[in-house]
């Protein structure tokens, strides 16, 4: 029986699309397998006790002033939010397709304390695992408010709405670069709100920087009481204690930046699963790849 060439073509752009799939895959396994043994080879710390770098952290999240995030979807207390709104889009043939129309995330600091120390965590750009994901639908551009009980929850309405949460109190671990800074205030700040003082009590003014007794304070003049203000702003800033503030953020080297409600040892093995799965997606696809350039290969020498 002869079979059509257009057959042989199918079957060599399956070859090349399992090819491309399977490179993919294993490229992807590669950098899980480094993503494993970094994660591994980092310790555990406790935040008091950890050095600037990179470092994993655990910990509870708690807001990093006294009230916390609402999120924007379900006004529900959180630490860290994502949304996305999409709409149903029907074409003239009545087939449909959901279209994004918002989303958003948080940037917002959050605290991850421990039992006896805390840090804040920067999220952006994070791998975040949320702990609350949430899907619901309704007739209108924004939801009326939370998502409704699970039985509920049909597909039904041309909006979706999908929100992703990090709850008050959650477990996490947090693998990131640790920065800490020392803050002494801004004292070019405080030198103005000094003068500002300054000139609010002429009478004092005079007394101390009008040098000729004119009765005013003219530019050399002012100059002095700017010289003795930033002085004094310097006097002040010494006696301030300091404040130091330590954030756990995006790596400047590129590596890992992971925030998940998971233990050391849960999140080494969700790294290993991830690795294991990329490498027998690739596998197959491999076997795939050389299964069509076969039968390829054997139907071309069938019509020749």
């Amino acid at each position: 029986m002869r079979t059509d060439p257009p057959q042989i073509m199918h079957y060599w752009i399956a070859a090349a699309a399992c090819g491309a799939v399977a490179s993919w895959a294993l490229t992807r396994f590669l950098v899980s397998l480094r993503r494993d043994r970094l994660l591994a080879d980092t310790p555990r710390v406790r935040i008091r006790s950890a050095a600037q770098g990179y470092v994993k952290l655990f910990g509870r999240a708690r807001p990093a002033d006294d009230s916390p995030l609402v999120a924007p979807l379900s006004s529900r207390p959180c630490v860290w939010w994502r949304y996305q709104i999409e709409q149903k889009i029907r074409n003239e043939k009545g087939e449909s397709r959901w279209e994004t129309i918002d989303s958003g995330a948080s940037v917002s600091l959050f605290s991850l304390a421990d039992t006896d120390a805390a840090c804040l965590v920067g999220p952006v750009n994070a791998e975040i695992t949320p702990t609350v994901h949430d899907v619901w639908y309704g007739a209108r551009p924004h939801p009326s408010g939370p998502p409704p009980l699970e039985s509920n929850r049909l597909d039904s309405g041309d909006f979706r709405y999908t929100e992703w949460l990090l709850r008050v109190g959650d477990q996490l671990s947090v693998i990131g670069e640790l920065r800490s800074k020392s803050e002494l205030g801004d004292t070019g700040a405080a030198t103005s709100a000094l003068l500002g003082e300054w000139k609010r009590d002429q009478k004092t003014l005079l007394s101390r920087f009008d040098r000729n007794h004119d009765g005013r304070i003219d530019a050399s003049e002012w100059d002095g009481a700017r010289q003795a203000a930033a002085e004094e702003s310097r006097r002040q800033s010494l006696r301030t204690p300091i404040t130091r503030m330590t954030v756990i953020s995006q790596p400047v080297g590129g590596e890992p930046f992971l925030i998940a409600p998971l233990d050391d040892a849960h999140l080494i093995r969700r790294e290993k699963l991830h690795a294991a799965l990329y490498f027998c997606l690739g596998l197959l696809c491999v076997l795939l790849c050389a299964w069509s350039i076969e039968h390829a290969r054997a139907i071309a020498a069938a019509i020749m």
